[in-house]
């Protein structure tokens, strides 16, 4: 998809943190510049992945305000902004705007499950009223951490009623066909589909998609970079292979912590196994499993980042 406004590599990005479970704002920020150099085109910030419902009204704020005053464009960042709460939704938007951000992600309100599509209807149309206009709206399926789906009925009637507003969706629901759905769809209306899950990147870029938003982009966006730019041939291939590979060493321990794990251990830096409750850091046994499925993918050390020798300790 050509003009996408978050086109390519997204990471969904950690959130680091201090002792105290407050944002870590320094050690985030250089994170986020890393990932900037090394494959990233935008970064989705308080998603799944950087424990957004973990976190109250107050503190999202703090931590895009805190990103962008240490150096990190608003512009190639995609907050997550959807809550439970209508007004807090609409308050998160309207601050994303104002400080320059270009889109944001949206949850369902997923606390009461059942939903019907005209309600939720309801509560994407008085979102998209009260914000505004003036920044991009996209939606994130997500059924199995949310419990409320987005049907393709919905995402046209959204459409209809708002055009442009709702630009986009990324679907973390790891069937693809439901993306492949979604891109046949709507793609032709300018609508961006993005991948919640790496082993689909070069597919969907090739059949009409606009890219990926991930987690394990944190760590493995130098090959979502290369496949980015490449799309085809044996290196886009290769570097394609490398994504499956490391989302599934991702996936064999708890995502979250698992990643966390991978970082600290690559930089020396073990502030990144702070994680605020009910996750937990991973036990030594789960770590040192995080770290030989990374290994033997043969993405470590991650490229761009220096070896520290006490990493493979």
């Amino acid at each position: 998809m050509k003009d996408a406004l978050f086109g390519g590599i997204n990471a969904a990005v950690l959130t680091a943190m201090k002792p105290d479970f407050t944002p870590d704002l320094d050690r985030m920020a250089k994170h986020a510049k890393w990932l900037l150099a090394n494959g990233c085109n935008g970064l989705g910030i308080m998603g799944t992945t950087g424990e957004a419902n973990s976190f109250g009204l107050h503190e999202r704020k703090q931590i895009l305000e805190g990103l962008i005053a240490r150096g990190v464009p608003a512009s190639v960042m995609m907050p997550g902004t959807g809550c439970a709460s209508l007004a807090d939704t609409v308050e998160l938007t309207i601050h994303a705007r104002e400080q320059g951000c270009r889109g944001v992600l949206l949850l369902p309100p997923f606390y009461y499950k059942g939903p019907s599509d005209d309600g939720l209807f309801a509560y994407f149309d008085a979102v998209a009223k009260r914000v505004g206009g003036g920044i991009a709206l996209y939606l994130y399926h997500f059924p199995q951490q949310s419990a409320v789906p987005f049907s393709l009925s919905l995402i046209g009637r959204l459409l209809d009623a708002h055009p442009g507003v709702f630009k986009g969706v990324k679907d973390s629901s790891g069937d693809y066909a439901n993306m492949k759905a979604m891109i046949d769809a709507f793609a032709s209306r300018g609508f961006e589909v993005y991948s919640g899950s790496d082993e689909f990147v070069q597919k969907i870029l090739a059949e009409g998609g606009a890219g990926c938003i991930t987690a394990a982009s944190n760590c493995n966006s130098h090959w979502g970079g290369i496949v980015y730019a490449k799309r085809t041939g044996p290196e886009a291939d290769a570097a394609q292979a490398m994504l499956t590979a490391t989302r599934r060493a991702a996936t064999a321990v708890p995502l979250i912590p698992g990643l966390r794990e991978i970082i600290a251990r690559s930089t020396g830096d073990d502030g990144w196994r702070v994680i605020r409750p009910p996750h937990l850091p991973l036990s030594k046994e789960d770590g040192d499993k995080a770290w030989a499925t990374w290994q033997a993918t043969g993405a470590l050390p991650l490229p761009g980042m220096p070896a520290v020798k006490q990493a493979a300790e």
